[in-house]
């Protein structure tokens, strides 16, 4: 039974391989293949999952520490008495078994100002895994398009070559004739041998364009791809369009919004740096010259840091931030001129394409 089994494997997957070769690849297929592969979406993912460990880090920042501590001191005894040599040590013989916690009170925003531009590193991978995944299907699709129209150039320059050849045989009988220059001959056999070279160039080209869309999913790119031809049908016609700012939905746009977010974050942890922070902390267990559970106790401590001689050099830090934030805000705005210009010229470029695809159909 187990050898059937296996037989009956080894034979679907056969028939599932020579399924895939006889089925032409459509672009939809290509894409996917290309998203499926292991390419620059999946470290742009990897870098997502780092900055959502980053948020989780920040986090962390707003939850109590909690730490225990043993140990065990020995201080040579004084000669002249009982005491204990050094004067700084509680006693000759000091046992600590402590458990602790300290919470920070984010009175200076320093805390929340990380939480921010942790976020906002979150928010900026996230756009870029979008970002990345549109590229990746653009550059897919253009390599797709660049094969098909590659090897339509070698289906055209084989039929011109075999026109060019009927000639040339027609040539060389009306010269065996008398009724042809041997000019013509010469002439007709230059064609061909032209032609010859463009066919060999377009060859070339469709081999490297072929080399091209198989390198987005597979080492193996000497494997001729069978890919359907999308222009043996009419073209669509362009959509309308509706709203001239439509490049406002474009993916860098967010990705200015959150990058200009972590900038913002920037400015409150420079500001932190002038403001008081506050930290509370408790202590308890056995702190004492005998290990005795009974000489146990517990212990609360307030800290406030409050900046002083490091003032100027945080509210340097804040104007820098604010001066940072404001050339943001004109790279902005001339990334938004320029996405203008291109989204404009593009919609002006389908437009002719698809004027100049329809001209043989109107004549």
């Amino acid at each position: 039974m187990r050898l059937w089994f296996r037989l009956g494997c080894v034979a679907v997957a056969l028939a599932g391989a020579a399924w895939a070769q006889d089925t032409s690849l459509t672009l939809s297929d290509c894409v996917q293949k290309a998203l499926e592969a292991r390419n620059e979406l999946s470290i742009a993912r990897n870098d997502l999952r780092v900055a959502q460990q980053g948020v989780v880090a920040a986090r962390a920042g707003f939850l109590p520490q909690m730490q225990a501590t043993g140990g065990y001191t020995y201080n040579s005894p004084s000669k002249t008495g009982g005491s204990q040599q050094f004067i700084a040590l509680n006693s000759v013989h000091e046992y600590v078994t402590q458990f602790g916690a300290s919470l920070p009170i984010d009175t200076s925003g320093k805390l929340r100002a990380e939480l921010a531009r942790a976020r906002s590193e979150r928010e900026a991978a996230r756009q870029s895994v979008r970002m990345t995944e549109r590229d990746l299907r653009r550059a897919v699709t253009a390599s797709y398009y660049r094969l098909v129209l590659a090897r339509r150039l070698v289906d055209v320059a084989k039929s011109t070559i075999s026109e060019a050849q009927s000639f040339e045989s027609r040539a060389r009988k009306l010269n065996a004739g008398g009724e042809a220059a041997r000019a013509d001959v010469v002439k007709a056999q230059a064609e061909v041998a032209f032609l010859q070279q463009t066919l060999q160039g377009a060859e070339l080209d469709a081999e490297t364009a072929n080399h091209d869309l198989a390198s987005y999913w597979t080492s193996d790119v000497s494997l001729i791809l069978k890919v359907a031809d999308p222009f043996d049908g009419p073209l669509p016609q362009p959509a309308p369009d509706s709203t001239s700012d439509a490049y406002m939905r474009r993916v860098e746009f967010s990705l200015f919004d959150a990058q200009r977010l972590g900038l913002k974050a920037d400015i409150g942890a420079a500001r932190a740096g002038m403001l008081p922070q506050t930290s509370l902390s408790w202590q308890y267990g056995i702190d004492s010259e005998r290990y005795s559970w009974a000489d146990r106790g517990q212990a609360f401590f307030a800290t406030v840091n409050v900046p002083i001689f490091d003032w100027l050099k945080s509210w340097s830090a804040t104007k820098q931030a604010h001066i940072r934030l404001e050339s943001f805000d004109i790279t902005r705005d001339i990334a938004r001129r320029n996405l203008s210009k291109e989204y404009q010229s593009a919609l002006a470029r389908v437009r002719l394409t698809w004027r100049k695809s329809r001209l043989p159909a109107n004549k």
